[in-house]
């Protein structure tokens, strides 16, 4: 089956989502599907955190994996986790610094950071519930263009970092790299650099052989980004 027919099967099942289940219990909101790509645009991605989907909980998916908006007080179990391992691995200036205040990671998206799930929609209180629906081919064509810029360049795009999160993210590693890997779980060709974990979710922040939680992941992303000749993201900008 081709990317658009695949599209098309996919455009026509959120049409009978929203109308089954009314667009209030689908999420992200619809205006706010593809923001991970309008605030990163390819051309632009230089990492690509890639997730699994979206929170399904009211009120807190907005289009970039993992981030919620300012408005939401209570920060989701897995941005806690992430902002844990942030914590302890970016050391600035001698000093760790404090938890920040607000799960908003569109600072992120502004530094060339795409923050895509491998599902973009889901629906209300329902994880997973659309997936196997054509989103994963849909990332994958994302993921398919990020390379063929890579490529066309010749190395001379200066790089991009894949950080892979949990089991449905990892799976795209085969289409980003060969399938070797080395000691520390992250792999690199040219100037493509892959580094996969287990979710960041309690259920799976501590899980597998390669653990989230001190997986390092942020400083050696960073540590990739600079020996491409890219600038380091600043993790802890809002």
């Amino acid at each position: 089956m081709s990317t658009s027919e695949s599209f098309r099967q996919l455009e026509e099942y959120l049409r009978m989502e929203y109308q089954t289940y009314g667009e209030e219990n689908i999420y992200p909101p619809r205006h706010q599907i593809f923001d991970a790509l309008n605030l990163c645009p390819l051309q632009d991605v230089k990492l690509v955190i890639l997730g699994q989907d979206p929170y399904h909980g009211p009120n807190q998916a907005m289009g970039l994996s993992f981030s919620v908006s300012k408005d939401v007080t209570k920060i989701p179990p897995s941005l806690r986790n992430i902002f844990k391992e942030l914590h302890y691995d970016i050391i600035i200036d001698g000093s760790q610094e404090p938890q920040p205040q607000h799960g908003d990671l569109i600072g992120w998206a502004k530094q060339g950071v795409l923050m895509l799930n491998t599902v973009l929609t889901v629906q209300r209180g329902k994880a997973n519930s659309h997936q196997r629906k054509g989103w994963e081919k849909f990332t994958d064509e994302i993921v398919r263009i990020l390379l063929l810029k890579q490529n066309d360049t010749g190395g001379g795009g200066g790089g991009i970092v894949f950080l892979l999160w949990g089991a449905p993210a990892t799976k795209k590693a085969k289409s980003i790299i060969d399938n070797d890997s080395d000691s520390d779980n992250s792999s690199s060709k040219k100037d493509v650099v892959v580094i996969t974990t287990s979710h960041p979710s309690p259920l799976g922040a501590t899980k597998t052989n390669t653990p989230f939680l001190g997986s390092k992941c942020f400083s050696r992303s960073n540590q990739a980004l600079v020996e491409m000749g890219l600038d380091p993201i600043d993790w802890y900008r809002r």
